[in-house]
This record gives structure tokens, C-alpha cells and sequence, in this order.
């Protein structure tokens, strides 16, 4: 070979080596916590204790104040995040649990598997809680590498309801589908938040010259609540407000491991919750803030939730977006971005690159958004005007403390119209005062009825769980 050759072979080489970052499709980071409240963190209103990295994080991005999750309750929203679907769409209705045969089927697409088609790396840190049968979990779901937990940290026998309420088996800790502890006591709790981000700084490190997803569902802030003793006390704000302070510092870990490897221009990161707090555990539980009730509700309080979304240069730093969105929309969001075909069967998300880019004129992607709680149509929203049909609804009477859950009780509503853009706390019911709303919205629940169905009602559109 000639000198001339193998200065030209050497080249070529070192060029397929060190692909330009800015030539590469962007990666994607989604931190997804559990059961934290509208006004758990400081750019949303958290009172007591701080967040700097999420403080950072809005500043230099965009907040979203009317992102809600597509089911208040744990399962079905990760189903929504991962499927772009209503919860209800794809067979997963309510939660699974220890006893479940049942998860998220493998026919249904997940975002993993959407990204899967340009060749991303896909880890997975944290709950899943979408079935913890082999056929159903993370990396038999599109995900290449899984550490966590297969469904709530509450689910073991340490429950403070076992005996009366619920009996739960040991709650084991897996990797890959093998179970690394069988039996996960509170002594490994204290370090879940710490192992899930040291996992996912090794997953950016490992993943750094190619494209990558990571999805990083915490366990934290949904009781019981547990915080390493480098965290214990540290925030000022009692356990809640040091479980909290330890998901920011994570977050500071993530974003300064983007920057130290020069992959923060080209990377989104959106840190958002599965639904609001669960205030049936009183001092154990967020805060939802200006919003009305919490999780396992209809109200806003257990739907919006609070959302950042990061990308310096492409997203407006300081910005803030009122529009309507919601976690559907990140699968087909995030399947423009890196270039992907979006999944043949029909999902329920849109795009809303639009809105995170600031576009004059921008508006939500939905001329409706439907409230479902199980298999029962709750409410829809169009625009500021959001209807609740008549219905029963979760409280707490009174709120529980240091851990034990406070007493159960059921508030009722009638058919009540609400102006989201005067009263977010839904407390002033103009239905009369607005009959031709009224009637416009329940036009467009009865259509979504036809595809999705309600309580004792089938709809076309429903698909299968996985069994």
C-alpha cells in the first residue's frame, strides 16, 4: 500500500470514529418521578425546601403549566408516556400488581421500540409497573438494559395496610429480567434515587457516540418514603422535602454528565411526574398547589402535573408554555425528532415541537382532551372550558401522617363546567351560566365514547392487554 493510501485509509477511519455530535439524531432523556405533586418543586412553587437543578433547568428551558398525564394513577400513565395512547386505548385501565398475569402487550409499540427502528441505545432505570411477567418487561418491551423495580415500592409485606387491606409478597429488585434481591427492605430503599442515577450517568457514559434513550422512572416521592443518609435532614423541609432534594440533586448529576461530555446541545430532556400526590398520606405527600385533590382523582391536582423540557439552542431558555399537553405526546414528539415512524396502529398523542420551540401562533395540538379514570369517561377539556361528569371522587378525611395512610372518604360532584383559565382550583361550577359549552363538550365525549367507550359501555377502538 502506498503512502498516499494509507494516509487516506487512516483518515476514513478516524472520521467513522468521531461522527460530529451535531450530525448525530438527538438523544433523549425523560426523568418520570412518582406521585409528585404540581407544586413539589421550586420553579411550580415548592414551599420549604429548594431545587436548584430543576431551578437551572427552567431557566435555561421551557416550563409547562397545563401538562397533564392521561390517567391519574400509576400504571396507566406509564402506559400513556410509552404508547402515546389513551390508557384505556391499549387494555391498561387501572394498576398491576404482584398477582397480575397481565402487562402492557407486546404488540403495542412503546417508545423504546419506536427509536429502536433508527438504532438508539434504550436504558431503563427505575419502576416499570407495566407487567412483571417476562414477556412484558422493559427489555422485552424494547429496552436494552432495565434495572429497578417491576411495580410500586409500596407493594411488599412492609405495607401499612398489610393484614387488613392488602398482602403483598416480597418486593424484588431485578436487572435484565433476573432478580437481583429477592427481598428489598427499607435498608435498600434508602439507596434507590442514588442506584438509579448512578445508573443512568454510566448508561450516557457507555452510550456517548451514539444515539440513546433514557428513561429514568424514579420510585420517589410515592410512600414509603426513603432518602440516603447523605441526603437525610439536608433540605430543611422534612423527609418529603430531602426525598425531593435528592431527585434534584440527580437531575444536576444528569444534565452536568450531557454537559461534561459535550452531548447537552443535542440532547432533550424532559423531567416531569405519573400523576399528582397522593394526599391520603398527608405530611407524606406532595402538594398540587393552586390545583383541586391529587392523585386517583379527575380534578387537576391529580392530572396536571409539572413539567420542564431542556435542549440549549433549540428550546427558548426562561419560556414558559400554558398550552394544553400531556404525556401522549411525547412518543410522537419525540419520533419526529429522532427521525422514527410513528407506530401503525392509531395512537392519541401529537407533536408538539411547535410549542416547545415557541412558534408564533403556537396553540395545543388537541381539540380535546378526555379525563378517564379506569374504564369511566370522567371529563373532557377543550380549550380553557373543562366538563366532570356527575361522579363520586377519592378524599381523605382526615389525611394521614408519618407514613400511615388517613382515612378514605368519597366527595361527589354534578355535571360541573369549569374556566380553567379563572379558576384552576375548579371551584366554581358555571355549567348553567354556559349551557351551549356544556352541550359542545358533551358532543365530544360521546364521540369519544364510540372509540374508547365508558363504564359499561364497549368502544371500538379498545385494544387488548397482554396475557
Amino acid at each position: 500500500m502506498t503512502l498516499l493510501k494509507r494516509i487516506c485509509s487512516m483518515a476514513l477511519l478516524l472520521a467513522a470514529g468521531s461522527v460530529p455530535v451535531s450530525a448525530r439524531p438527538p438523544n433523549f432523556v425523560v426523568i418520570f418521578c412518582d406521585d409528585m405533586g404540581y407544586a413539589d418543586i421550586g420553579p411550580f412553587g415548592a414551599k420549604g425546601y429548594k431545587t436548584p437543578n430543576l431551578d437551572r433547568l427552567a431557566s435555561e428551558g421551557m416550563m409547562f403549566t397545563s401538562f397533564c398525564v392521561a390517567r391519574s394513577v400509576c400504571s396507566p400513565s406509564r402506559a400513556a408516556l410509552l404508547t402515546g395512547c389513551y390508557p384505556v386505548r391499549v387494555g391498561v385501565p387501572g394498576n398491576f400488581g404482584p398477582s397480575s398475569k397481565t402487562g402492557l402487550h407486546p404488540d403495542e409499540m412503546t417508545l423504546a421500540e419506536v427509536l429502536k427502528q433508527k438504532n438508539y441505545a434504550a436504558g431503563m432505570y427505575g419502576k416499570w409497573h407495566l407487567g412483571h411477567r417476562p414477556r412484558f418487561q422493559p427489555t422485552s418491551q424494547g429496552f436494552d438494559d432495565w434495572f429497578g423495580l417491576p411495580y410500586s415500592n409500596d407493594m411488599w409485606p412492609y405495607h401499612p395496610e398489610t393484614g387488613t387491606r392488602f398482602r403483598f409478597p416480597d418486593l424484588p429488585l431485578m436487572e435484565n429480567g433476573k432478580v437481583l434481591n429477592p427481598k428489598v427492605l427499607p435498608k435498600d430503599q434508602v439507596h434507590l434515587t442514588t442506584w438509579y442515577n448512578d445508573r443512568a450517568v454510566k448508561f450516557i457514559e457507555k452510550n456517548r457516540d451514539r444515539p440513546f434513550l433514557l428513561y429514568l422512572p424514579h420510585a420517589m416521592p410515592h410512600v414509603p418514603l426513603f432518602v440516603s443518609k447523605e441526603n437525610e435532614g439536608k433540605s430543611g423541609g422534612g423527609l418529603y422535602g430531602d426525598v425531593i432534594g435528592e431527585i434534584d440533586t440527580g437531575v444536576g448529576r444528569i444534565i452536568e454528565t450531557l454537559r461534561r461530555l459535550e452531548l447537552d446541545k443535542n440532547t432533550l430532556v424532559i423531567f416531569t411526574s405519573d400523576n399528582g400526590p397522593w394526599l391520603l398520606y398527608g405530611d407524606h405527600a406532595g402538594s398540587a398547589g393552586p390545583l383541586r385533590e391529587g392523585k386517583a382523582t379527575p380534578f387537576e391536582g391529580g392530572f396536571r402535573v409539572p413539567c420542564i423540557m431542556w435542549w440549549p439552542g433549540k428550546i427558548p431558555a426562561g419560556s414558559r408554555c400554558n398550552e394544553l399537553a400531556s404525556t401522549i405526546d411525547v412518543l410522537p414528539t419525540i419520533a419526529r425528532l429522532g427521525g422514527a415512524p410513528l407506530p401503525k396502529k392509531k395512537i392519541d398523542g401529537k407533536d408538539l415541537w411547535p410549542l416547545m420551540t415557541a412558534q408564533p401562533g403556537a396553540k395545543t395540538p388537541h381539540e380535546a382532551f378526555f379525563y378517564y379514570s379506569g374504564s369511566k369517561l370522567s371529563g373532557v377539556r377543550s380549550g380553557k372550558w373543562k366538563l366532570l361528569f356527575a361522579q363520586g371522587f377519592t378524599q381523605q378525611k382526615p389525611p394521614g401522617k408519618g407514613g400511615q395512610p388517613g382515612t378514605r372518604a368519597t366527595g361527589r360532584i354534578p355535571l360541573s363546567l369549569f374556566d380553567l383559565e379563572k379558576d384552576v382550583g375548579e371551584r366554581a361550577n358555571v355549567a348553567a351560566a354556559h349551557p351551549g359549552v356544556v352541550k359542545r363538550l358533551q358532543g365530544l365525549a360521546e364521540e369519544m365514547r364510540k372509540e374508547l367507550g365508558d363504564t359499561g359501555r364497549p368502544g371500538s377502538g379498545i385494544r387488548p392487554v397482554g396475557r
